[in-house]
Formats: C-alpha cells, structure tokens, sequence
C-alpha cells in the first residue's frame, strides 16, 4: 500500500493549520467558549484549523471518511477515514502557553496507517507511517531504553470529568510520583505519546481520552518502539504508553480495571 501521497497531503494540512494557530496565539481574537463543561474549551482557533484540514480532505480524498473534535463525522465507516483534533492543548492555547499540537492520522478499515503530530510553536513536526518508523523533522526517532523507574520522568494529564468521577487519576499521580524522577503535565495528549516516541519523555499516560486524542499520537510512539496499553476498559481511551521495561512496573500502578 503506497501511502506518501498521503503521508505529504497530512503534513501539508497540518502546517496550514499551524499557520492559523500561530496567527491567533495570544491574540484579542480567540473567541473562547466551553463544550462538555467549564474546564473544555474551544476557539476560533480550533474552528479555522478544522475547516482547512477539511477541505483539504473534501478537495483531494472525497470519498474519505472524517472523525474530528470539533464537528459531527463524516462517513466514519469509510474504508478510508481521517482521524483530526485541529488544535489538541486548546487550554494551553487559550491560556498563551506554546504547547499545542495538530493531530492527523489516516485510517484503514478503522486502523491507523499514519500519522502526523505538528507542534507548529516549537516547529516540531512528527509522523510515522505504519511498519516504517517515526521521525521528528525527518530525523528517525526511538522511544527511551530507560529500565529504572527512578530515572524515568513520566507525563499524564487529568481527565475533564475529574469534579464528577472519582477515577480522575488523582490517587495514580500521588502513588506515582514519589516513585519516578518526576512527572510531567503537558495538556496535549498527541505531543506526550510523540515525546515518549522520541525519548523526551520515559513514559505517558491519561484516562477518558477520545479517538481524536490518540489515533497519531499512539501510532508515532508504536513505530519508535514503545509499548502502548490499555489501563481502564470503562473509560473511553485510558492508555499508557513506555518502553517494554518500564511497562510492567507500571501496569502494576496504574492499570485500575
């Protein structure tokens, strides 16, 4: 299967989308509202960078599938299908904080061939297509061979249910944290999985993500070498992502099902 058509089309849209990202950042003219409750916010900035990614997809694949934050899917059970989340760190975003990233992944009958992660601030742009690797600006890129939990520093992020649902990752941060070397909140799930992927980060995990969160993320982590597993079968997508080593000490301590 020839896919660097579409692997160029993915980072072409997410560059355009980084453009208007970077337009509006730390403007007058973001527009902010909430979604599901006080903490999930959206902006204007969101909202532009969903429609030109797609139309891009509309122009160029239109008999894809789309599955993206922002609006209601199109077509989700195409063969071929489009996973985005314009704009993942919009709290980052709208708060000035430069850790935003866009997320596009490809889907093949619901299983993610590529991936692309552009962190458009930091001019960090990730992908992988499947069974090739990942890069990060084009240099290949592999996951930390880290074995010692104390040298590991770990990132996660709470969960926007967390006032409602007593499995908000509260107890996990407080047993953890004496145990690594430190643990990290970065608030963009697609660039925690691709810095675990580059060995920025030892390890990551978050529970009651969304497909939109993850389907890049966890395919650019995979191809660097990473270990990506479930630790919660009732809340949505709940992963942990680290190398083969660190694994088990960490299902032992984080998986709750």
């Amino acid at each position: 299967m020839e896919l660097n058509h579409f692997l160029n089309a993915a980072i072409e849209m997410a560059k355009a989308a980084g453009k208007i990202q970077l337009e509006y950042f730390r403007s007058a003219h973001l527009n902010i509202q909430t979604k599901s409750n006080e903490y999930d916010v959206v902006t204007a900035a969101d909202k532009a960078s969903e429609k030109i990614i797609k139309d891009y997809i509309h122009s160029l694949f239109p008999d894809h599938g789309i599955i993206s934050e922002e609006s209601t899917d199109e077509n989700a059970n195409n063969e071929w299908r489009w996973v985005i989340d314009p704009l993942d760190g919009t709290t980052n975003f709208s708060q000035g904080l430069p850790v935003f990233s866009v997320s596009i992944a490809l889907e093949y009958n619901k299983e993610a061939v590529l991936g692309v992660v552009f962190a458009p601030y930091l001019n960090e742009m990730f992908h992988s297509i499947k069974g090739k690797g990942a890069f990060l600006n084009n240099n290949r890129i592999k996951c930390s061979e880290k074995d010692s939990l104390t040298e590991a520093v770990i990132a996660t992020g709470v969960p926007y249910d967390k006032m409602i649902n007593p499995d908000n990752n509260i107890k996990e941060i407080a047993e953890l944290a004496p145990k690594v070397r430190g643990i990290r909140r970065y608030g963009s799930a697609a660039l925690d999985l691709s810095y675990v992927a580059a060995g920025f980060l030892d390890g990551y995990w978050e529970l009651n993500l969304n497909l939109w969160d993850v389907a890049a993320g966890r395919l650019i982590a995979h191809e660097a070498g990473a270990v990506i597993t479930s630790i919660r079968k009732n809340r949505n997508f709940s992963i942990l992502a680290a190398n083969s080593s660190l694994i088990p000490t960490l299902l032992d301590i984080l998986d709750k099902t």
